[in-house]
């Protein structure tokens, strides 16, 4: 017999009654019914329930043992009486009476509960994660992780795609965030970089003459956590594809989508081809480029029925070149005071002047702006939001920007206010044609908006002649539920459009060359039309376990604050390794908040 165990801790059933077997595992309870102890006993494929009588030698002992304790049993499988049995398990229909017991590791007392999801500190929880991944919730969400990443790598060889691995120590590049350095011990005052994505890598690879190429990589940025973001580092399905159309692209990638959230997800999904939503559309209806197409609510643009309104409050905003957008909400005039009055001060909190509003009850309109409106001014307003007896109409009124950006917010809060959004589905989209430009509202300068190797539609033509704002990219961003799973792009392999593109946002050839030195020498021998995408697998994962937060998808996660409190990331290292490499530490003088070294 084997010296720990001759299977695993959910695996018995009935089939196995009055087999001896040995089982190894976490004492996850202990319970005494009136002499008769049970041993709830916990691996990593479940739990089986020990039976240990009062007349076996080890019976006393149980009582030095304490929950999360590793003991090894022997015994025999035995059949749960029909009240007994425990559906819940998948071993609920037998037990193990044990006649040997071996302790293979003994706890102290544990900080937190395990058997009972005990709700502790996420301080506690970081600070002791190895006792965290025992609880069920995480340790299943780990191990889905690891089979959503298994089912990406088959999807995607089964399409002929090959993994290919890129360096983790490059040279810094503006990817958009804060790079990760690292001192060179040998090039003394110079630094690697780790990677914040493997962009340039993957695109030389398609030069190289590879075909299909991606690999679950590494990302490194250094920049605050949000709670669909852990800081500092993520990985995600890198993918690049030679001599291939958007819409090839977006066929590889939805496969792979439907493959994994068919199999893991936990809801109905949007069927294919997903919906393609440009961007200005995007940014109209719903006020954002990641919309949450599980709300139904729509924004519309009413400006121009307040440009001449005797209410002031928007005719003034107009006339200074903003916009009125309209939120419509059907069924909702009946809703009590309070809750317009709350949707206002949602709406200031999120840097709104104030929410206006317009019920229609009873065949009137019933709202503190309505008496500054004509006749005609109402009917208008309520034939453009599609209104009747019993809706409501919301008003946003600023700059496009902020009004777009306060009424998406908004949207949003009236979906969950409302219980609008539909819980059992993953609606997916395509969120394509970005403009490749943007205005600096500090400098007043154009400035790219999204991808800078991105390949501008209608080429150098679009470059030479179209306002730079106006000129549109093949960049996209596939969303779900809301969330971001990833941006992409065809790529400008062309180096002569590169550099044009390059000079509109204010590089000159000689410092695209500095910055991109091998991307830009490579493609003057020869690049394939190519393009590429890389979906965020810590999102994927957490969408498909349903996790509020993307810590509950890591298995070593930071805290908020870029700290490992497990392992005590980041912490000093001593003056000897700091003259290896040359560095002197200069200490942050009172009121600077960052160390220079």
């Amino acid at each position: 017999m084997h010296p720990y165990r001759t299977h695993h801790c959910g695996e018995l059933k009935k089939a196995d009654v009055n087999e001896r077997v040995r089982l190894s595992g976490w004492v996850h309870s202990v319970r005494d019914h009136g002499g008769v102890i049970f041993i709830d006993l916990r691996d990593h494929y479940g739990i089986t329930q020990i039976v240990i009588d009062p007349r076996q030698p080890f019976y006393r002992d149980i009582e030095h043992w304490r929950v999360e304790s590793v003991l090894c049993f022997t015994g025999t499988v035995t059949a749960r009486s029909p009240e007994t049995v425990n559906p819940r398990l998948a071993t609920g229909e037998i037990e193990v009476s044990a006649d040997e017991m071996r302790v293979l590791a003994e706890a102290e007392p544990i900080p937190f509960q395990i058997a009972r999801e005990d709700d502790c500190s996420e301080f506690m929880r970081l600070e002791h994660r190895y006792l965290d991944l025992r609880r069920h919730s995480l340790h299943r969400n780990i191990v889905l992780r690891s089979q959503i990443i298994t089912e990406m790598r088959k999807v995607l060889t089964e399409r002929g795609f090959c993994e290919y691995q890129t360096p983790i120590l490059t040279s810094s590049s503006p990817e958009g965030a804060r790079d990760y350095l690292v001192p060179s011990r040998l090039h003394p005052g110079s630094f690697y970089a780790l990677p914040q994505a493997p962009q340039q890598f993957k695109q030389l690879l398609m030069v190289g003459g590879f075909d299909k190429y991606f690999q679950v990589a590494p990302c490194f940025r250094d920049e605050d956590a949000r709670a669909d973001r852990s800081p500092g580092e993520f990985y995600q399905l890198d993918m690049e594809m030679s001599f291939v159309t958007q819409d090839e692209l977006f066929e590889a990638v939805e496969d792979v989508m439907v493959q994994v959230f068919r199999k893991y997800g936990c809801r109905k999904m949007t069927e294919v081809p997903f919906p393609r939503l440009p961007y200005r559309e995007a940014m109209d209806k719903y006020g954002t480029d990641k919309p949450d197409l599980r709300n139904p609510l729509e924004m519309r643009d009413v400006t121009e029925i307040f440009r001449d309104s005797g209410f002031n409050a928007f005719a003034n905003t107009v006339a200074q070149g903003g916009t009125v957008r309209t939120i419509a909400v059907k069924g909702c005039a009946g809703r009590p005071r309070k809750f317009f009055d709350d949707m206002i001060g949602y709406a200031q909190s999120v840097g709104a002047k104030g929410l206006a509003y317009i019920a229609w009850v009873d065949g009137r309109e019933k709202s503190p702006i309505a008496k500054f409106l004509s006749r005609e001014e109402l009917d208008r307003l309520k034939a453009a939001g599609e209104v009747d007896d019993g809706d409501v109409m919301f008003f946003v009124a600023d700059a496009e920007k902020d009004a777009l950006r306060i009424g998406g917010r908004v949207r949003d809060e009236l979906g969950r206010r409302l219980e609008l959004i539909d819980e059992t589905i993953y609606r997916f989209c395509w969120v394509v044609d970005f403009p490749m430009y943007e205005l600096n509202e500090d400098t007043g300068e154009v400035e790219f908006s999204h991808n800078p190797f991105s390949m501008p539609q209608g080429g150098m033509k679009d470059l030479e002649e179209k306002d730079p704002l106006d000129v549109l990219a093949y960049q996209y961003d596939i969303v779900c539920n809301g969330v971001e799973l990833s941006s992409g792009a065809v790529r400008n392999h062309d180096p002569e459009l590169m550099y044009r593109a390059f000079e509109i946002a204010g590089y000159d050839r000689g410092e695209v060359d500095r910055r991109f030195p091998a991307l830009q020498r490579a493609f003057h021998y020869g690049a394939p039309p190519h393009a590429g995408i890389a979906p965020g697998i810590d999102r994927i994962v957490m969408l498909c376990a349903g996790a509020k937060n993307i810590r509950e998808v890591i298995a070593f996660p930071m805290n908020q604050r870029a700290q490992d409190l497990m392992m005590s990331a980041p912490n000093a290292v001593s003056e000897q390794q700091l003259r290896e490499l040359h560095i002197r530490i200069r200490r942050p003088s009172a009121g600077s908040h960052n160390a220079q070294s």
